[in-house]
Order: C-alpha cells, then sequence, then structure tokens
C-alpha cells in the first residue's frame, strides 16, 4: 500500500490548511487512516484517524475543536482540514493506515502499519 501525502506549505497563525493523503488501496475496505506529527526534536505523535466503514473520528487533544479528518472512500483520499493555526502546530504531517479496523482511539504509531512519506506544515505567527 503506498500514501501520497499533498497540501502542506506555510501559514500564518490563524490561518487554515487542508492536507490531503491518497491511498494505493480502496479505503472502502474497512481500513483506518489516521494523521501523526512530528515537529523537530519531538516525537511523533497522532492528530487524528477516521474508521472508514463507518466514519467514526477520534482526535488528540490537540487537534480537537479545531481540526476535522474526513475521508472520501471513492478516492480512497483522507483529509485534514486544519483551522485556527497556532505555530505549535508547525511540523511534518504523516498519514498513516491500519488495516485491521475498527479503531476505538487514535492509538500509537506502531500499531499503524503504512506511512506516506510526510508533508512539511509551518506556521508563523
Amino acid at each position: 500500500v503506498q500514501l501520497q501525502a499533498s497540501g502542506g506549505g506555510l501559514a500564518k497563525a490563524g490561518d487554515s490548511l487542508r492536507i490531503s493523503c491518497t491511498a494505493s488501496q480502496r479505503t472502502s475496505r474497512g481500513h483506518v487512516m489516521g494523521w501523526f506529527r512530528q515537529a523537530p526534536g519531538k516525537e511523533r505523535e497522532g492528530v487524528a484517524c477516521i474508521n472508514s466503514n463507518d466514519g467514526r473520528t477520534y482526535y488528540s487533544d490537540s487537534a480537537k475543536g479545531r481540526f476535522t479528518i474526513s475521508i472520501d472512500n471513492a478516492k480512497s483520499t483522507v483529509f485534514l482540514q486544519m483551522n485556527s493555526l497556532e505555530p505549535e502546530d508547525t511540523a511534518v504531517y504523516y498519514c498513516a493506515m491500519d488495516p485491521r479496523p475498527p479503531r476505538y482511539d487514535l492509538g500509537q504509531a506502531y500499531e499503524y502499519d503504512y506511512w506516506g512519506q510526510g508533508t512539511l506544515v509551518t506556521v508563523s505567527s
């Protein structure tokens, strides 16, 4: 399975940005798609995930209320809409797939089998 992330870039605090990730395998098979991020010098952390079969979503505390994950199964693409961006959101964002649904929480990075190459999001103050 190949995951291709795109849409990162530069933003100012308070701006919005949407990143996307397209999978080479149909997401409608019931996979769980997640977004993780890694800031310089920090460990990779979960941001959000979505169960592709029923749309259930889970968010990190920092993402709740500001970020929205969604999925277009017809296009095997998952999106992360990020609003009210903060400089602390600066990181490389990675999409990931867990092929063993369902999930009842965001989980840890090691629980996801497939990873995209990452897309850089930089938020200035």
